[in-house]
This record gives C-alpha cells, structure tokens and sequence, in this order.
C-alpha cells in the first residue's frame, strides 16, 4: 500500500509540473514571407544599417560579443539562419535584431549590463525574436491603424526592402519590423529564457536586466533608456514568469563566461566619438522613413484606355476597370493599371485597392484613420501634398471621403495627381489611390469616376 502511494504521489507531482509548464513558442500565422525571403530582407536592411549606424572596429569586442550569440544559437538548438552581431557605436541602450539574423548591439548596452548573462539575455531575447519571426510577421498582418502607408502595387524587380518601402514597411521610426506587441514580447521572453538556460547562462538575468532599466528609467526619465522600453514593452512580471518556467529548463551550473565584461566596458570607454552619420535622402529628423528614390523614367507619349470595362474583386469589393488594363493581387492589394502605367516598383497610371481591419472590437473612424493614411503617404511619397481637402460622398452605399493629392511622378519632369478615396464600412476601412501624370489627368478623371461609381460591396 505504501509503495503504491508512493508512486501516486509521483504521478501527482509530474501531472502538476506537467500542469504548470509553458509550450515553447513557436512562428504565428499569418506570414506572408518565406524564410529566404526574411533572410533577404534582413541582408538588405543590414546594409542600411551599417550606412546610418557607426559599427565598433575592435575585434576583441566584436569576437566577445560574437562568443555570446554564437553560443546561444549553437548551445540553444536555436533554427538555423545566416546570424551575425556587430557592434555599434551609440550610447543608448539597445540592441536589434533584422529578420533572418542580422544583430547590432549598442555599445550602450554593454555599458549597463552588470554581468555577462544580462548581455547574453538581450541577445538570446532577439534571437527569438528572429526564430519566432515576429518582424516579418507584425509586417504581414499590420493594417491601416498600424501602417497607414500601405500602398498597393509592388511589381516585380528591385530589391526586396525596395519593394516593400512602396508599402510603407521600412526601418524608420516605429518600424513595424522591430516593435513588438506584448504577446511577442512574452514568448521572446519564454524562448530567450530556455535558450540561455541550454548555453549555461542564468535565464533570471534576462528579466532582472530589463526590470533593472525600467526602475532606472522611472527614477531619471533618460533617453539611453526610452527606446529600448518602447522597442521592448513589458509583458508582465518578467521575475516571476521566468521563474514559474525554471523547473521545466536546463539545470545549471550558469557559469558560461566568453570574456572578461569589465575590460569591454573599458575598451567601450575609450572609444573615440562616433561621426555622424546621416542617412541617405534623409534630412534632420533621426529615424524618419525617407521616400524612396524615383526613377525618373521616359513619360509614354500615351496610354490606351479601352471603353469596354471588366470586373475586378478583391476583400469584399468589387468594380470595373478598362479591360486592357492588367489586373494584379499582393496579400490584401489589387493593382489595376496599363501595362505602361507601371515603372519599376513604382505605379504612374493606374488605381491600386486596399483594404485594412480596425482593432478588434473597434469601429473605423473614417476621418481620424483618413488623416493616418493621408500622412503615412506623405512620408513614403516625394513631395506629396493635399491639393483639395477631403469631401464626403458616398460609394456603394457607403460613407466615403474623396482626397486630391499632389506629388512626384515617377517619370522625369514630371507632377502627379493622386485621388484617394477611403469607404467606412464599419470595422474595415476600404481605400482606392487613382494616380495619374498630371498633363494626363484630365483624360482620365472620368474613367476614374467611372470606376469609382461602380464600386460594390458584397
């Protein structure tokens, strides 16, 4: 009878420990990119940095920080993408992964870690991030209250982080690729923990390490701390969620040392001062998404536009367009242009259709969001401008508000009128950008109209 107990007892014990743990987390749905894809797209990006950003020529402290990530990817069994840390010269406190694995690590945050295992938590934090692929993720499902500059139309050619600057996804301020929601924060948390617990680290010092910022933040308000908060918003009680999940992880000893930290604080110390640097088509504001470049490419003499009409749909929508122009889909974008309308990444003739999803449980507010959209474009399109404010009409039954902008084309010399028409249908927020060269306007202002009366809702 007691041996029997005994064993019940166990049973007992392992269903309750069994009760507690938390499934690693693994990638969300949806994602619209392939892994080669993130990796592209974090090759790209990495370039950019390294033209913005000052990276550390210290090869003891670029091999120190590399010891520590190599570590956490190799000990950690974390999947397998092309990783790299470089360090950069800037003293706030941070530290950033790109899709695909591309690390820079501030110098700032090397400063302020009091051991090792802090350095290895923020880094073992973003390699989750990388393996989870919350960036390209966050990118797939951002709507219009996350990403007003969601513009439609990408064509084939280009780089990839070209292409996606057309959408509004690029790495300036609040970039949807690197700011994450609390839940992606939490299983980066989760991930990092049991990471740093497999390569010999104390998973504690994970969160004892951003605890230990947001005290200081609260007590001095300083901005070596600010963007590292926001980049990392607190999911909870990072202390006790990682020690809820301590049983279920690789037990210790967390005596993983890869160098001596007090003597790469004082080659941090004795860095001279970083130069400037400015990226390029970017003026004073720090981080501001630059309008991609155009192409300046040769205006057609003309555009055919067919009397006969077609029917296209998309997300519920559905309207006529001439019937030799082409017709193409991106994700939740429809394209309709001439096949001389499209330059590049870019369109010159044509309507490109949206769609985008309030917050759960909240209603579009058709001017607030209008404004959202209408500036977003502003910053992704050279010289963009409103011409007529925007007027109330209503489309399919709908209310609607019809906007006349004003910006570059992307051929040479040459202005561009864009009409954008964004529809309220209560929890989504339909939006139509009818863009044409200026000296063509008037020809296609009724086919536009044309289109625009035409639009139905099923």
């Amino acid at each position: 009878m007691r041996r029997r107990l005994i064993v019940v007892s166990l049973f007992t014990a392992v269903v309750l420990l069994a009760a507690g743990q938390k499934k690693l987390p693994k990638p969300s749905w949806p994602n619209f990119f392939s892994k080669e894809q993130d990796v592209q797209m974090g090759r790209e990006y990495a370039q950019q940095v390294e033209q913005q950003m000052t990276i550390v020529q210290n090869k003891e402290l670029t091999d120190y920080i590399n010891k520590i990530g190599d570590r956490l990817v190799k000990q950690g069994g974390l999947d397998d993408y092309p990783y790299f840390f470089k360090v950069v010269q800037e003293p706030s406190i941070n530290a950033f992964a790109l899709p695909g694995g591309p690390m820079f690590v501030h110098t700032g945050l090397i400063k302020a870690a009091d051991n090792e295992a802090q350095i290895a938590g923020v880094l073992a934090h973003e390699l989750s991030h990388v393996v989870l692929r919350h960036g390209t993720n966050q990118a797939s499902k951002a709507q219009l209250i996350q990403l007003p500059a969601m513009l439609a139309g990408v064509v084939a050619g280009g780089t990839l982080a070209g292409q996606l600057a057309q959408l509004g996804i690029g790495l300036g301020a609040n970039s949807v690729l690197l700011k994450f929601s609390r839940g992606a924060e939490s299983d980066a948390d989760l991930l990092g923990a049991h990471t740093m617990a497999k390569a010999g680290y104390n998973p504690l010092e994970l969160a004892r390490f951003f605890e230990k910022l947001e005290a200081e933040m609260g007590k001095s308000g300083s901005s070596k701390f600010s963007q590292f908060m926001s980049d990392h918003p607190n999911p909870g009680n990072r202390v006790k969620a990682i020690e809820d999940q301590l049983p279920y992880m690789a037990r210790g000893p967390y005596s993983s040392q890869a160098g001596d930290l007090k003597k790469m604080q004082a080659f941090v110390d004795g860095l001279p001062a970083a130069p400037k640097k400015v990226a390029k088509g970017q003026g004073s504001s720090a981080g501001a998404s630059a309008p991609a470049q155009l192409p300046n490419a040769q205006k057609p003499t003309s555009v055919p536009v067919s009397s006969t009409m077609k029917t296209a749909q998309a997300n519920g929508l559905s309207l006529s367009y001439p019937s030799n122009w082409q017709e193409t889909t991106e994700q939740n974008s429809l394209t309709l242009a001439p096949a001389e309308g499209r330059v590049q990444s870019f369109i010159g003739y044509g309507v490109m259709v949206n769609v985008a999803q309030a917050p759960s449980g909240q209603k579009v507010d058709l001017q607030g969001d209008t404004q959202k959209l209408l500036q977003g474009m502003a910053q992704q399109n050279a010289g963009m401008k409103v011409v007529e404010q925007p007027q109330q009409v209503t489309i399919g039954g709908a209310k609607a508000l019809v906007t006349k902008l004003g910006s570059d084309s992307p051929y040479a010399g040459t202005k561009e009128v864009d009409i954008v028409v964004t529809i309220d249908r209560g929890s989504s927020l339909h939006y139509l950008v009818f863009v044409s060269p200026e000296p063509d306007y008037a020809k296609l202002e009724p086919v536009f109209q044309q289109m625009t009366r035409s639009i139905r809702f099923q």
